[in-house]
């Protein structure tokens, strides 16, 4: 026989069982939620994207979408590996070239490059390349024309290469060997040009069926004694370009099937100093240009800012303490600004009110007034490894 109180809880369990399943009987079938897309306003001319290489772990690497005038972060996107970022001239789309595995950090290799609506950041097209170079982040690594009809990409295997990808028909429009040279200076609607080890340029025009025809322009800098930044500006739209060499010289010029380069002139000299020494003279103090995106070029106005630090000549890969402002035409120093923090990037707006972009070892971002120099906003880590921002127009 069951004592009193085993037979009330059993009971009592019985019925709260009972209950509880009546309850649950009559609650309503939750439906599947159906998420749905933000949609960004229109892109106004502070509206940037900026890379992230994300170096401690690179295959998180990633792409921002951030409103500059409001210092807000808007989106991000994947660029896995080493990636890069290309914008359309008119800012119908953007892409990013990336490389995955099948298995996370092996497996089958997936060279990628997708193209990206800017409104919602969703890929209208995943197109898969024959590959592409697996350096560390350079702007030139990869490049558009300047009507958006093309994008480059370079690559080194088998040999020193350029895909050309039809943005139209997002396929293989032809392969261009640039045996010697490196990187992409693009030009005009269907032409580009790289740097070469015997400091020279391969100059690439492409027929309207995609043939290519490559001439060379002869050394203009000496590689082993004064070599150029690879990161320095150029122009599509009009094919000028400005290639900074470790000692300060810039050397103006004009890219096109038959690539001219102007007399160079001295940033130093330009700021009323001596001209910095080369390698022949390493050990020499001076303020020199350095860091990693180390220069951004203002179109409208010809105004270079180049990253600047005081150091020995093979020290170009030091952040800048400073932004020197160089007004290309009168080969004159504008103004010196003092940076929040040492940064290896520098990014520019090309409209009317251009902001100015730095960062640090942390990565933080400095947006900055360019035409007074003072700090507007800072947004506190927005990356880990900021190595380039690209603006509308650039």
């Amino acid at each position: 026989m069951l004592a009193p109180r085993l037979v009330f809880a059993t009971c009592l369990g019985a019925a709260l069982l009972s209950s509880t399943t009546h309850a649950r009987a009559e609650e309503p079938v939750l439906q599947t939620e159906q998420s749905d897309i933000a949609k960004l306003p229109p892109a106004g001319p502070h509206r940037i994207l900026v890379m992230d290489a994300d170096y401690p772990h690179a295959k998180d690497g990633r792409v921002y979408v951030v409103d500059t005038d409001a210092g807000k972060l808007l989106g991000m996107v994947q660029a896995a590996y080493n990636g890069n970022m290309v914008q359309a001239p008119d800012g119908r789309f953007f892409s990013v070239a990336e490389t995955v595995w099948s298995r996370g950090n092996r497996g089958d290799r997936a060279d990628l490059l997708a193209t990206y609506d800017p409104s919602t950041l969703t890929i209208s097209n995943d197109e898969v390349l024959p590959g592409r170079a697996l350096v560390t982040p350079k702007a030139n690594d990869l490049a558009i024309s300047a009507d958006g009809g093309r994008i480059y990409v370079y690559d080194m295997i088998p040999s020193n290469a350029v895909h050309v990808v039809s943005t139209a028909t997002h396929m293989i429009e032809t392969n261009v060997d640039i045996p010697g040279c490196a990187l992409i200076y693009p030009w005009g609607p269907a032409g580009f040009s790289s740097l070469c080890a015997d400091g020279g340029l391969s100059n690439v025009s492409l027929s309207a069926g995609g043939a290519p025809k490559v001439t060379h322009t002869p050394s203009f800098f000496a590689p082993d004694r004064d070599p150029v930044f690879e990161n320095s500006p150029s122009v599509a739209t009009d094919g000028s370009a400005l290639f900074i060499a470790y000692s300060g010289l810039v050397y103006p010029a004009k890219l096109g099937a038959n690539s001219t380069i102007g007399t160079p002139f001295s940033i130093q000299e330009a700021a009323g100093m001596k001209r910095a020494s080369d390698a022949s003279a390493p050990f020499e103090t001076t303020w020199r240009p350095g860091g990693w995106q180390l220069a951004a070029y203002h179109k409208a106005t010809g105004r270079l800012y180049v990253l600047m630090h005081k150091g020995t000549f093979w020290t170009h890969k030091e952040p800048g303490t400073e932004v020197w402002e160089i007004d290309v035409a009168a080969r004159k120093l504008v103004r010196r600004i003092s940076l929040p923090a040492p940064s290896a990037m520098i990014g520019v707006t090309q409209d009317a009110s251009p902001l100015l972009f730095t960062t640090n070892d942390t990565g933080d971002f400095f947006i900055l007034d360019a035409a007074t120099g003072k700090l507007r906003r800072k947004m506190d880590r927005l990356g880990t490894s900021l190595v380039f921002t690209l603006a509308p127009g650039q």
